[in-house]
């Protein structure tokens, strides 16, 4: 775990002061990235930058010292680290939405999560079918394998996420708030891209979680609501992340390809061909390469961005996302990496030889938008066609969507 003193409170910090802090942490990201691959997880110099800004805490309730930005940040601000280092990006929209979701527990839970540090970070392992919750006195015990917990070694506590049987019978769909005492942590992330996210492998085994730090996440049960919510009038804590998941790692997606784009202008700027002495600005294909990967990014951007402002515009309005909206959310998410990853594919292609140089900025760009990329929410396979039968009239049967 990264220790360090405590913020007391960062709750004054609104969102263009909060922009402006990760906006100017661009160029030390890109700085430090190699000595975060490296190292497989993100550097103390790092954590320390990110801890001094507060920026783990961008979505940490107000009534905690967190700064509680409008969900446009759910976006926004991962996509603006991920410019500097998607893995900084990644990590930082991992564990900063995992403070949001501490958010809907009971107050004792919070208490016990933030009370002693409103710095601490809580990792996740987010996929139901690798838990099994078991119904016990006061509370849960609960066994799985969760792989891809990202963050994990800057973190006191992990959402693990289970099935609760009764028998062979699902009866519940539990987020369990565990610590890292009762958890064991896998040192199995040697990865192609996106090696600083430390999303590492964690497992335990008959672990009590009590009630308290259970919440249901059977979101299509008529009535179902979090405990935490009442302790909060914000509608931004209602916006379900079932359908909008994809769109904060997604603006990671984005950030980096960006990053790419920029590093690609300036190298085709300054770069003449090995074997004919050629400028590389003057030939028509590279202006088609650099013009259609800007287009594809901005397109990826607006895309997912949209759909984030369209969702709080209808819970700022009283309002909730029907079955085929949700969907419609989860397809957009998975074109938009398409696009992206298309875009950097290009620029990198590009650049012919060079490309495979471990120095070469670009190289480690296009092997973490492919690692990034191979996340279920940006599965084209998975996540069109849910969408597609359901405008066809199918029947859409998901307890957590």
């Amino acid at each position: 775990m990264d220790m360090k003193k405590p913020v007391a409170s960062i709750a004054d910090v609104g969102y263009d002061e909060a922009m402006r802090r990760a906006r100017e942490l661009i160029p030390f990201f890109r700085e430090n990235a190699p000595a975060c691959e490296k190292a497989r997880r993100l550097t103390p110099t790092v954590i320390d930058a990110l801890n001094s800004n507060g920026l783990l805490r961008y979505m940490q309730p107000k009534n905690w010292g967190g700064m509680e930005l409008p969900f446009i940040a759910y976006y926004d601000m991962p996509e603006m680290l991920a410019r500097g280092d998607i893995s900084v990006g990644w990590t930082v929209h991992n564990l900063a939405s995992h403070h949001r979701t501490v958010g809907w527990y009971e107050m004792k839970a919070q208490e016990e999560v933030w009370g002693p540090n409103p710095d601490v970070c809580v990792a996740s392992g987010i996929a139901f079918a690798q838990g099994r919750g078991v119904p016990v006195d006061g509370g849960v015990k609960l066994s799985g394998e969760w792989n891809f917990s990202s963050g994990t070694d800057h973190s006191d506590w992990n959402l693990l996420a289970c099935i609760l049987r009764e028998g062979d019978k699902p009866v519940d769909y539990l987020f369990c708030l565990v610590h890292s005492a009762d958890y064991e942590v896998v040192d199995d992330w040697h990865v192609l891209g996106m090696r600083s996210t430390s999303s590492k492998t964690v497992r335990c085994k008959d672990v009590f979680v009590p009630a308290y730090r259970t919440i249901s996440m059977q979101v299509a049960k008529p009535g179902h609501t979090w405990p935490g919510l009442k302790y909060s009038s914000n509608p931004h804590y209602r916006i379900p992340i079932s359908a909008l998941g994809g769109h904060g790692i997604g603006g990671c997606l984005v950030g980096n390809a960006r990053a790419a784009l920029e590093t690609a202008i300036e190298l085709v700027k300054t770069r003449s061909t090995s074997y004919q002495g050629a400028k590389m600005r003057d030939f028509q294909t590279v202006q088609l390469r650099i013009g259609a990967a800007g287009a594809k990014i901005d397109a990826a951007g607006l895309l997912l961005r949209n759909d984030v402002l369209e969702a709080t515009q209808v819970y700022e309005a009283g309002g909730t996302l029907d079955i085929e909206t949700r969907l419609r959310y989860k397809r957009n998410a998975a074109l938009a990496a398409k696009l992206t990853v298309e875009a950097v594919d290009s620029l990198h292609e590009m650049a012919g030889a060079n490309g495979i140089y471990d120095h070469y900025p670009l190289q480690r760009m296009f092997r973490d938008q492919h690692a990034a990329a191979g996340h279920f929410s940006f599965s084209m396979d998975a996540q069109l066609p849910p969408w597609g039968l359901a405008v066809l009239g199918g029947e859409i049967k998901s307890p957590t969507l």
